[in-house]
């Protein structure tokens, strides 16, 4: 492993700035070690296995993944999807879900279906961060929260002053620091100061330590203790396509987004197969399984990090920290931690959204509002995403639908001419028929699709209803200016209807 980061290194130290990509990978460590222990903890696990979970996604995929300066660590929204597994089955189905999880990654990665990512739409794009940057600002919230003998209430008197004052720190640091220099991310400097200001005045207040001991070894080699038979597949075969899917979307919309902000552009399918390596790995070496981390690849690329480095750097040094660095990272502020995160919520957020509300259609401004509020109230970022493309497909069917037209004429030798406009498809289907009259027309009528194409199943369907209409009165049908690939879908459906080729570039569809 070593060997492998040490020529990731070689080809990069003269295309990159090492300093900025070490500086940015202690920085997403410090920002990615309360969030996976709190998502550990959510799950009803160890804590131990949170952080083992954020160390091989993070160094697997930083290594092998197909997008660099991309973060990935165990993620909330896929330890999340397993929950219900674990109550019902325990921790190691857990680790059995997440290696499948994997090989399920690895197989969208070998058939290059990661590209499909690419086919969201903007306003769905607009939607998920938003929404995102609410979830993790709301998030950070839930620390200036205290648990006592199982109840849970919110800080109040000098604990939550103190909390909230920190914090306060915490995001002037981050604002007013750059404009002294930008040598150091200014994420880093406000954990520092933070911390030494708590630990030089010897201040009260919530640490990481209070969240869980994070002191352990190495992770160990460990194959899942569970019946291996078809029952034990059926039961986390659900689980881990589910855990799978969530994991991808998440992570290729994270890669679509670094690609926007560094002008670069990712392999979506190599990224698919090292998330599910690493998940794979996870599986077997204890971990929680995870995807990539909207927030933490925003703070690493914020600190300067655009190779493979800060991130890998990111993951060791979770490692280190596990090992021996426990002590002194137990200390660290959650203050500090929220209020770096809190601005990685406001940039996150799309404010040019407001300015382009009054340009966008009202269609794309309902897609937008709503994966924003389904992933603000239900937290679950795949659904919110699938939602909103399926509604944007049914919005784009349904105008184009509307723009079928057919215009009547009748050429040089009587016959009646129908030249159609807009594409036939599902959606178009019903209008298209309704333009035509069997019944008047002449015993010869040609449809014109000069300005149209034939597009699926359903408009062949329709090309051979209106046919055998016109057959019934003893008439016949001639298809013009058929696109090539309007030929080759009637030619494979030759059960349905009989194209005649032997005039160019005019076609006879007779009816069977």
């Amino acid at each position: 492993m070593s060997k492998m980061i040490l020529s990731q290194i070689s080809q990069i130290k003269d295309k990159v700035n090492i300093k900025n990509e070490i500086l940015a990978g202690l920085t997403v460590a410090m920002t990615m070690i309360p969030e996976s222990l709190s998502f550990a903890i959510l799950a009803g696990l160890s804590p131990l296995i949170g952080l083992y979970g954020a160390f091989i996604m993070g160094i697997i995929t930083a290594i092998f993944g197909g997008r660099p300066g991309m973060v990935s660590g165990g993620a909330g929204a896929t330890v999340i999807t397993l929950i219900a597994l674990y109550v019902a089955h325990g921790q190691e189905y857990i680790f059995a879900a997440v290696a499948l999880a994997g090989i399920f990654q690895i197989l969208v990665g070998i058939f290059k279906l990661g590209k499909f990512v690419r086919l969201i739409p903007q306003p769905v794009m607009f939607g998920f961060l938003n929404g995102l940057a609410i979830v993790i600002f709301m998030s950070q919230l839930e620390q200036f929260k205290i648990s006592s003998n199982g109840i849970t209430e919110w800080l109040s008197g000098n604990s939550l002053y103190t909390m909230l004052g920190l914090t306060i720190l915490t995001v002037l640091i981050v604002n007013l620091f750059p404009k002294i220099t930008k040598v150091i991310p200014a994420s880093l400097v406000a954990i520092i100061i933070v911390f030494l200001v708590v630990f030089g005045f010897n201040i009260d207040t919530k640490t990481v330590g209070d969240i869980a001991s994070i002191k352990g070894g190495l992770p160990a080699f460990h194959i899942p203790n569970i019946p291996m038979n078809m029952e034990t597949f059926k039961i986390i075969l659900p689980y881990s396509i589910i855990m799978g899917s969530v994991g991808l979307i998440e992570t290729l919309l994270t890669l679509t987004l670094v690609d926007e902000i560094t002008e670069t552009r990712g392999s979506s399918n190599k990224e698919c197969i090292a998330q599910g390596t690493a998940n794979i790995a996870n599986g077997f070496f204890g971990g929680m399984g995870g995807c990539a981390m909207i927030a933490q690849t925003f703070v690493n690329l914020e600190a300067g990090s655009r190779s493979r480095l800060g991130p890998a750097i990111g993951a060791i040094t979770i490692l280190i920290i596990i090992l021996i660095g426990s002590p002194v990272i137990e200390k660290i502020p959650m203050a500090a931690l929220v209020g770096v995160m809190m601005m990685v919520a406001i940039s996150t957020f799309k404010w040019g959204f407001f300015k382009l509300i009054t340009k966008m259609p009202l269609s794309d401004i309902i897609i937008s509002l709503l994966v924003a509020t389904i992933t603000v109230i239900l937290h679950n970022l795949a659904l919110a995403v699938f939602v909103g493309v399926i509604i944007s497909a049914l919005v784009f069917a349904w105008d184009n639908a509307k723009r079928i037209r057919a215009r009547k004429s009748v050429d040089e030798n009587g016959r009646n001419l129908y030249e159609i406009y807009g594409p036939l498809f599902f959606g178009s289907t019903t209008a298209f028929l309704e333009k035509f009259n069997t019944k008047e027309d002449s015993d010869e009528i040609i449809i014109d699709f000069k300005d149209s194409r034939i597009v699926d199943m359903s408009a062949i369907n329709a090309l051979n209803t209106i046919t055998s209409k016109y057959a019934q009165q003893n008439k016949k049908v001639i298809l013009r200016h058929l696109s090539q690939d309007s030929i080759h879908l009637l030619n494979k459906a030759k059960t349905v209807i009989e194209i005649n080729l032997e005039e160019d570039p005019t076609y006879k569809v007779l009816s069977k």
